[in-house]
Parts: C-alpha cells; sequence; structure tokens
C-alpha cells in the first residue's frame, strides 16, 4: 500500500506508537479505537493501516517492545560474577530505576497482557519469564549458598518484582524521596524478606 504523499514513516510510525501507547494506558486498550490514534496523530484512519495491520498488532509491537528493551539494557547491567547479595541489589535498584522511567510501558505490559491473542500472550510472556528467572536464579544461588532464606525462590521472585513495580503506583519525582532513596528503601526491605 503506498504511503500518502509527503508522509514520513520514520516520524509517523513512532507517533502512531508513542499515541498508542499513551491512550491504551490512559482508557485501556478495549476502550481505544484506531479512528482515535489516528485522531491523536493527526492522520486520516485508513493511513494507520500504512504502519500497522491492526490493533493487536500495535498492542503487540507495544509490549513486545518493552520487554525487549528490559531485557537488553538488564543483560548490560547484570553480571552473573556477583555474589547473590549483590546481584539481588543490582537487580532491585535496576527495576525501579528502569520501571520508574516508563510507566505507560509499565502500566499496559501488566494491565493489558490480557488483550492479547494467544500467540502474542505466549511470545510476550515467555520474555517476561525470561526477566523472572534471572531473579529467580539468584535467590536460587542465595538459597544454595546459604545466604538467603525463602520457602520458595520462584513465589518469592513473583513478590519481590510485584513488590518493586507498585513503585510506579506511587513515586513522583520532586517528591519527598530522591529515586536513590526510593531504591535503598526497597533494597533494605527486600534483604530483611530474603536474607538468612
Amino acid at each position: 500500500m503506498a504511503r500518502t504523499q509527503g508522509s514520513h514513516s520514520d516520524i509517523t510510525g513512532p507517533r502512531i506508537r508513542a499515541a498508542a501507547l499513551r491512550l491504551f494506558a490512559q482508557d485501556g486498550y478495549a476502550a481505544v479505537s484506531m479512528r482515535q490514534i489516528a485522531k491523536d496523530v493527526g492522520v486520516q484512519a485508513g493511513a494507520l493501516y500504512n504502519y500497522t495491520p491492526d490493533k493487536q498488532s500495535l498492542l503487540y509491537e507495544l509490549l513486545r517492545g518493552h520487554m525487549d528493551d528490559l531485557l537488553t539494557a538488564r543483560e548490560a547491567e547484570a553480571s552473573k560474577q556477583l555474589e547473590p547479595l549483590a546481584a539481588l541489589e543490582g537487580f532491585v535498584r535496576f527495576h525501579i530505576g528502569f520501571h520508574v522511567a516508563r510507566p505507560d510501558e509499565v502500566f499496559i505490559a501488566y494491565m493489558e497482557l490480557r488483550s492479547l491473542n494467544a500467540e502474542n500472550f505466549t511470545q510476550v510472556e515467555s520474555l517476561r519469564r525470561r526477566y523472572e528467572n534471572e531473579l529467580e536464579g539468584i535467590l536460587q544461588r542465595g538459597l544454595e549458598s546459604g545466604a538467603f532464606s525463602v520457602d520458595d525462590a520462584k513465589i518469592a521472585t513473583l513478590a519481590v518484582i510485584a513488590m518493586l513495580t507498585g513503585v510506579n503506583t506511587w513515586y513522583r519525582a520532586g517528591g519527598r524521596l530522591s529515586l536513590a532513596e526510593v531504591e535503598t528503601i526497597y533494597w533494605n526491605m527486600v534483604k530483611r524478606a530474603v536474607v538468612a
């Protein structure tokens, strides 16, 4: 399908994704139409289909992109050579810092995962599992070394991730605590929860 003369795919495509992200986070995936996204971007509704086949593909692209960014950033920072306590602290601080900077992405990654079709869900969920597996591996190594004491590494993984992701619901820059202070407080809570 030919693009409209004068359109710029390198500009319009990212604008469509940004509008969809904002609208999905604000109103929910089910409530947002392709027509609304087009209006927000300032293009005809039919023009959206030059950039995405449908709304489901757009949601998948956003969720997949978020997970790819998360995994890439984490792989650049993680070190399997660290002893479990230092590795866990690094994970805690990374998770909070990465997610606080992306509130809309985090919101739809958790709230709209259910809106994906089965195939897309399976792909995004496998990426989430890769991320969770790193934390579970850190906890398991800590258990094996005697540094940590948790009843079940998988459940502890899910609990820690839920706690850390919760920062997004209340933290605002310029508030009473800096992000570094919040990271330290959360690190201390996680440490008290898992250290033997």
